[in-house]
């Protein structure tokens, strides 16, 4: 808003001297309103134009801040002494042995007691296996073996009888050597179920399970729990297999172990000696 005086005094010079009686048509008092923005305006933006940073004062294009252009890359310093390597292929990461030291540490005496079961079992298994090859402690050689077989009923007595000896000793040294222990365990438990089957078959009263000694089945059931029990375990460290997984962490392989050894010992039966053991 703006507004005109009729008062000549109103109007004053900038020195502070009076204005003539006469003052311009266009002299007008100025409202404190009048410097407020009008509703429409859109800010500085509206006129002034913004300044490009890609060219200096002087017209010429700045390449050093080229800002709305690409940018400049920053600077890469590369170490001293190692050249860059862009290799991605897959490289082997060695154990830890800290690690393994530690976890050593933890197991404590398990190592020995697991070498101690491994062996006891493999040397029993070798004793009566060069009892049945060679007659050695009293045995009854590869002929008085065979002919057992067939007493019980075995079909191809001939073969099976070599075949379970040499598979039984062969056993018994893997498990003393603690070499390929899972796959050794399982041979001796189809080893033992076939030999349990057959004691069962063999007793006078059918029908029935004696467990204890002397007429029990004690002795070949404590060695059947024993060789599924290593089978599951693994041999622990002091043996051939202490690098291989089912010595350090067995788990799906030594469970599958056992599951094939108890279905071979009970095929064995089936298909060479087909009699039930309990009528």
């Amino acid at each position: 808003m703006t507004s005109t005086s009729h008062d000549p005094r109103a109007w004053k010079r900038p020195d502070g001297q009076e204005a003539s009686a006469t003052r311009p048509a266009s002299a007008r008092l100025v409202d404190p309103e009048d410097d407020l923005p009008p509703s429409p305006y859109a800010g500085d933006f509206e006129t002034t134009a913004i300044p490009r940073y890609d060219t200096s004062s002087s017209g010429h294009q700045n390449s050093g801040y080229r800002l709305l252009s690409d940018p400049e890359p920053l600077p890469y310093v590369q170490p001293a002494g190692r050249p860059p390597t862009y290799s991605a292929e897959p490289t082997e990461i060695e154990p830890d042995e800290g690690l393994a030291r530690a976890d050593g540490g933890r197991r404590g005496t398990q190592d020995l007691g697991l070498m101690l079961l491994r062996v006891g079992l493999g040397a029993l298994l070798i004793a009566h296996g060069l009892q049945k090859a060679f007659g050695l402690w009293g045995g009854q050689g590869l002929a008085g073996f065979q002919q057992s077989l067939a007493g019980m009923g075995y079909q191809h007595a001939n073969v099976v009888t070599y075949v379970a000896a040499g598979g039984q000793i062969a056993a018994g040294v893997l498990l003393v050597l603690g070499l390929f222990t899972p796959l050794a365990a399982a041979g001796a438990v189809a080893y033992l179920v076939n030999s349990l089957l057959a004691a069962v078959a063999a007793q006078p009263v059918r029908g029935s399970f004696a467990f204890f000694l002397p007429d029990g089945h004690e002795y070949l059931v404590v060695l059947l729990v024993l060789a599924a029990g290593l089978t599951l375990t693994g041999p622990g460290k002091y043996g051939f297999d202490a690098g291989r997984g089912w010595a350090r962490r067995p788990f799906v392989g030594s469970a599958a172990a056992l599951v094939l050894g108890i279905g071979a010992g009970v095929g064995v039966w089936v298909l060479l000696n087909g009699a039930n053991p309990l009528t």
